[in-house]
């Protein structure tokens, strides 16, 4: 290690400044980083260690570590989840419920991270981008999805379906709506030749098909769900070597997002394959080639049904990446599969993770986490759902328990903190870092890692990417990282 300058701290490669570890994304190549003392400081004789921000690093390192401090030293905003530490099923049945007990106004709450002038306005610009797309999308779905899903008797219909959601979220087990493939299904692989997708090098592109075997889990749902022919045929794309198997990774794209080119280039897919993994591609309900008839645009029929109709696409969603993980292990010798996933599709891999321990890791990336929440945030379409709650005299808390069944929230996860991650942006301004952040305090605060980005922005994007490298060489998933 260099000898600290000024009295300061130093950092070497192995992310340790002496005795005091650096946070998640703040190691690097050799070299030393000096925090300066101030004048006052100086005369007081108390020399500041890496507390200090006036440090020769990286903007983005300083604003990773600031957002990384804030979170570290606040209270948690869950309760304990169902399963987890001393709170066994029994106690937690005489606990309110999250959706309870999160603040009614939680949507509102301000981002609690203080950045100097210069740190705020790099990451207010960058916000700049998702507040268009927030406005953009918030306009498509109140005009095209609330109209057909959110009308009275839609509502009625969630409230009725909510006895059936209720009793399985009280009984608290997940598998009973996050439900196993009750037989293998037949995947069908062909080699896919399509342009763009990258060529990888001694390996196949390969497109997977496969007859989804989900049912709804509330029989009012069924006759409506089921109509929609495209999206009961899953897809993913899959790009593996010829020598396999080796370990896989499954990506899982956002709302509306499921352009292969953003996908390959966000989730870094050749990077990862030419690290020794298999990747695959997840196509979600009612997005891409599985959008229903008429969809003004990809995603469009995941939200156009109402509550019953998100959460029914969620338990799809999770069933049909069980199918397969399940033809991944019997059809390919797979062993290790982990998940990642963006936005929703963050939100999707933390459902999996909620039933799935055959699981190696979870790394949601910018995951929405309570819908009923997010769409407060989302104008036109907040004011809108808000004037629906005033008329019927509710608040955001029962709209949260019409989709509890289906969140993350709900249910304690699968794998144990150490092969939990989440990627988290500090200017997110279409999935807020508050979301990541009760997603951490009920995942028991596990590895985290800040970007100084946005939802569409990922600035230092290469620093979280060899974080979540380090990550998975850390649990044996890839050999481990100098």
């Amino acid at each position: 290690m260099s000898e600290p300058v000024d009295g300061a701290a130093s950092v070497d490669e192995d992310g340790t400044a002496g005795d005091e570890p650096l946070p998640y994304g703040y190691a690097g190549k050799r070299r030393a980083m000096t925090a300066t003392a101030t004048k006052a400081d100086r005369h007081s004789g108390d020399v500041p260690r890496l507390g200090c921000y006036a440090v020769l690093v990286p903007r983005s390192s300083v604003v990773s570590r600031i957002a990384h401090d804030v979170m570290q030293h606040s209270p948690s905003l869950m309760p304990p989840p169902m399963g987890q530490g001393s709170v066994g099923k029994a106690e937690a049945s005489h606990k309110p419920p999250w959706w309870q007990t999160l603040a009614k106004d939680f949507s509102r709450r301000p981002e609690p991270f203080q950045l100097a002038l210069g740190d705020a306005l790099s990451v207010r610009a960058s916000a700049a981008s998702d507040v268009v797309a927030r406005t953009a999308a918030a306009s498509l779905l109140a005009s095209l999805a609330v109209p057909l899903g959110y009308h009275p008797w839609r509502l009625r219909q969630a409230l009725a379906d909510l006895e059936v959601y209720g009793e399985i979220v009280s009984s608290g087990d997940p598998s009973r709506f996050f439900r196993a493939p009750e037989r293998p299904a037949r995947v069908h692989a062909r080699t896919s030749r399509t342009f763009p997708d990258f060529r990888p090098v001694g390996g196949l592109r390969e497109i997977l098909t496969f007859d989804s075997p989900f049912m709804p889990i509330a029989a009012s749902q069924h006759r409506d769900y089921l109509k929609h022919r495209h999206n009961r045929q899953a897809h993913a794309r899959y790009f593996r070597h010829g020598d396999g198997p080796r370990p896989t990774i499954i990506a899982i794209h956002g709302f509306s997002a499921d352009l292969y080119l953003v996908n390959e280039w966000l989730f870094a897919l050749p990077w990862f394959y030419h690290m020794g993994c298999d990747v695959l591609l997840f196509t979600l309900p009612f997005h891409g080639p599985r959008r229903m008839n008429g969809s003004l645009f990809s995603g469009h029929g995941y939200f156009a049904g109402g509550p019953s109709r998100i959460n029914e696409a969620v338990a799809q969603s999770v069933l049909d990446l069980r199918v397969l993980i399940d033809w991944l292990e019997r059809e390919r010798g797979v062993t290790d599969v982990g998940v990642t996933g963006v936005s929703l599709g963050g939100f999707t891999a933390a459902a999996l993770a909620c039933s799935e321990p055959r699981l190696k890791f979870a790394i949601p990336n910018v995951p929405v986490v309570s819908l009923a929440d997010l769409v407060l945030e989302w104008e036109p379409i907040g004011t809108l759902v808000r004037t629906v709650l005033k008329a019927t005299k509710r608040d955001v808390r029962d709209l949260r328990e019409l989709l509890a069944v289906s969140c993350p929230l709900t249910w304690a996860p699968q794998l144990p903190p150490e092969r939990l991650m989440i990627v988290a942006g500090v200017g997110d301004r279409l999935a807020p870092p508050k979301h990541s952040r009760i997603l951490w305090d009920h995942w028991n605060r596990c590895r985290i890692h800040w970007f100084p980005g946005s939802h569409l922005l990922h600035l230092d994007r290469g620093a979280y990417l060899k974080e979540i490298a380090r990550f998975l060489g850390g649990i044996g998933f890839l050999p481990p990282r100098d």
